[in-house]
């Protein structure tokens, strides 16, 4: 008897009713500032492809190649016969520019972060984790029988005081987990505080730079070169599938004990099948682009910068912050419909955004998430502060 499909029915008739439901809608083509969609073509305002690779020729013809030379899939995991030489080649390219011993490829940076915590600490260790991380830290946290303390997110007082209460356990290994952005704020992390506080304590300290990689700071080389903490870093993780052509896959960068020791003990990597040939080729030529895109991050800068000002000027409550990611928000009760709403009649107007409520974010702090891209121009920034305008004065 099947009573498992009325209850579910019943959660998703309430989702729906309070607004919450996530729909997807298709792309009938390529990614880009511009898609088409069933409703017609429309300004793409929520695609996390910061410097513009998805649709640049460099990595798809990279990939192309790699289909005739490499094949189509492996078939096999890294350790039996899943290692192809260009593997390795994008692992130490991302660990040279990174500024790490060596790196490891995972099939995303979920599984990345889900596999390191299990593999590296133990019950007598402790994690020590910003409330605000990803959804694929609070998930490998979890696998792993180290103690875990929360901190408030960005809150240096919080942290220091979950690192006394850690070392006042007896923890032998302490590490602080952090995004360098936090994706639904477009906030950074305050590394610095963190490293000073890793350093009093005697923690390690791991960022997921999955929102910054390629665009942030100087040569795109993320949230520790923008604060000067490089050699303050311990770990790394991030992803493929965003600024660095976005594709799928994700590392872990770091010194060649912790790498190594990913490879003989992180169960994602270990049990999943290799990151296909065309994706890794395509990726090496992403990477290659970003390492010397100075320019496409200068016009994402720009266009960022604009979009805030505008939007500021609209009059709509934007999280304060200089990431292209911009958090417009619609608090309270309501907020979830109206973003919804707004969101649902921008698009009709011609401009894809993307709305997100609670479970994603915070109860009461519903808000359509705004990315900007170095494919973007100032034509389509301003088109797209016209679509909220016009959707607010339409929906209310």
């Amino acid at each position: 008897m099947d009573t498992l499909t009325p209850k579910l029915q019943a959660a998703l008739d309430d989702i729906r009713e309070a607004g919450l439901y996530k729909a997807e809608r298709e792309i009938l083509g390529r990614q880009g500032p511009q898609v088409a969609t069933p409703a017609g073509e429309a300004l793409n305002f929520c695609a996390n492809n910061y410097l513009g690779l998805a649709g640049h020729p460099g990595p798809a013809e990279a990939a192309k190649a790699a289909l005739d030379k490499w094949g189509f899939g492996m078939s096999s995991v890294r350790f039996i016969c899943g290692t192809q030489d260009q593997h390795r080649d994008l692992e130490r390219e991302i660990a040279a520019f990174l500024g790490t011993d060596d790196a490891i490829l995972f099939s995303s940076c979920f599984d990345a972060n889900g596999g390191i915590f299990e593999a590296l600490f133990t019950p007598a260790d402790a994690i020590i984790s910003d409330e605000l991380n990803h959804a694929s830290l609070i998930d490998g946290i979890r696998l792993c029988k180290a103690a875990r303390y929360r901190y408030r997110n960005a809150d240096l007082e919080d942290l220091r005081a979950q690192l006394i209460a850690a070392r006042q356990a007896g923890a032998e290994q302490v590490i602080i987990v952090t995004d360098g952005v936090f994706s639904m704020d477009g906030s950074y992390a305050p590394l610095e505080g963190i490293c000073d506080l890793a350093e009093e304590f005697e923690a390690l300290v791991m960022v997921d730079d999955s929102h910054a990689t390629g665009f942030v700071g100087e040569g795109g080389r993320g949230t520790p070169e923008l604060f000067g903490v490089q050699d303050r870093v311990d770990i790394l993780s991030g992803t493929l599938g965003k600024a660095l052509g976005g594709a799928s896959g994700g590392y872990i960068a770091a010194g060649q004990a912790v790498v190594d020791m990913l490879r003989q003990k992180a169960r994602p990597y270990l049990f999943s099948n290799t990151l296909a040939p065309a994706v890794v080729a395509g990726s090496r030529e992403a990477l290659r682009l970003a390492a010397t895109a100075d320019d496409l991050r200068a016009q994402l800068r720009e266009m960022a910068a604009l979009f805030r000002s505008r939007m500021t000027e609209a009059g709509f409550e934007i999280l304060p912050g200089s990431h292209p990611i911009h958090a417009v928000m619609f608090p309270g009760e309501d907020g979830a419909r109206q973003a919804g709403a707004i969101a649902s009649r921008m698009l009709e107007l011609g401009v894809y955004v993307t709305a997100f409520s609670f479970p994603v974010v915070p109860n009461g702090k519903a808000r359509i998430r705004v990315q900007l891209s170095a494919a973007h121009s100032a034509d389509d920034v301003e088109a797209c502060v016209a679509a909220f305008i016009q959707a607010r004065e339409d929906v209310g």
